[in-house]
């Protein structure tokens, strides 16, 4: 597999150095210099404070530059198959590798059923877990568990998905293994987010809203001075468990605290693309439908869906709820309308959160069963069932 330290190389030519001049600097070969951007050796240690001094970087700083690597060809080889063979001669790059390939899956969730990506992230959590368990560099090791806590926390997602929300005990044994992990490398990030995706097993699947909003408020706390966005979807988890308990001014202060997060995102937040406003419509829509208020849902939903086209499982999941929100004003049409649409989504992707809310609508049906409208939606949602 090709690799590069691509931030290192960055740091070189923003000092003006090129790579003979870097080496000239520092009386070692051009050859040298270009090993290290490749990610194929790493600088010895007599060399690190000059370099450093000539990048204009803190020995810390340096570090994180060489400990930065990119994949730039992910196909496996032969080099990937002998560290898995020679587990303690796993290197970062390996590290960069395995990272890449849990990128790519994390990538596909939106697009393809999860039964298709459990086998392969449970592959490359294994593999990630036997060469951390195994790597003789403190370095590596450290590398691996904060790859672990990513792959750990994918992976709980995918099994609850996979189980339709039924099995609560593999998920959270996955969601644990990555706080865990997280925790160990002090990243706040990682165990947030695992932490976040506890609530959500609270709320949606245990239907315990007192847990759900422990887990999504020690999410936000824990994310509080690191992220602002994991910070606002952890409010509005929280908001979503006192809406489960009918709890409105609790609800609405969490909703109020959750938009104030928006003001503080920035593009250094690298969890930004989990925290739209689409996110936060499609969260508060659900609120006022716990709530029992779908006329206050609806537009909020409405509107949701059709932003989250590049999110199925997510579109499935306001798509679900709107459906709800329309049956419950008894607008007859535009639920059906919504609940094919619900369906459509879900036939692609077997999202648990859609698919659930899809069988819920067709259960708030039964007054109009004998509709032939109705009649051809459970017949819809038989097919579905019998597909799964």
């Amino acid at each position: 597999m090709a690799a590069k330290r691509v931030r290192f190389a960055k740091r070189r030519k923003a000092a003006g150095l090129s790579q003979e001049k870097l080496a000239e600097h520092l009386g070692v070969e051009r050859s040298t210099v270009v090993r290290w951007e490749r990610a194929e050796t790493e600088p010895q240690p007599w060399v690190r404070p000059k370099l450093a001094a000539v990048l204009e970087v803190s020995a810390d700083e340096l570090q994180s530059l060489l400990d930065d690597v990119t994949i730039t060809q992910s196909a496996s080889s032969e080099r990937m198959n002998y560290m898995l063979e020679h587990p303690s001669s796993a290197d970062l790059v390996a590290v960069a590798y395995l990272h890449e390939r849990v990128c790519q899956l994390d990538e596909r969730y939106d697009k393809v059923p999860s039964t298709a990506l459990l086998g392969p992230a449970g592959q490359v959590h294994g593999q990630v877990k036997f060469l951390r368990e195994n790597a003789a560099k403190p370095r590596v090791r450290r590398a691996l568990l904060q790859v672990e806590a990513e792959s750990a926390t994918f992976l709980g997602q995918l099994t609850w998905d996979v189980s339709q929300r039924r099995d609560h005990v593999a998920p959270v044994r996955y969601l644990d293994e990555a706080v865990h992990a997280a925790r160990q490398v002090r990243d706040v990030r990682a165990e947030a987010y695992a932490t976040l995706r506890k609530s959500y097993v609270a709320l949606y699947g245990g239907k315990d809203p007192i847990e759900g909003v422990a887990f999504a408020a020690a999410a936000a706390e824990v994310a509080e001075n690191t992220s602002p966005s994991l910070t606002g979807l952890a409010l509005l988890h929280v908001a979503e468990g006192h809406a489960m308990s009918g709890e409105l001014k609790a609800c609405e202060e969490a909703l109020k605290q959750a938009e104030a997060q928006f003001d503080r995102v920035d593009g250094a937040d690298v969890a930004a693309e989990y925290y739209t406003i689409n996110e936060f419509n499609r969260l508060a829509g659900s609120c006022y439908l716990f709530l029992g208020l779908p006329a206050r849902a609806e537009p909020v939903l409405r509107t949701t869906a059709g932003g989250l086209g590049a999110k199925q499982k997510s579109q499935a999941i306001a798509l679900g709820n709107l459906t709800l929100s329309l049956i419950r004003q008894h607008k007859l049409d535009e639920a059906a309308v919504s609940l094919h649409q619900t369906i459509d989504t879900v036939e692609l992707t077997r999202g648990g959160g859609g698919l659930n809310l899809a069988f819920a609508a067709g259960r708030e049906l039964r007054e109009w069963r004998h509709e032939p409208w109705v009649q051809d939606i459970n017949d819809r949602l038989l097919a579905l069932m019998a597909a799964i």
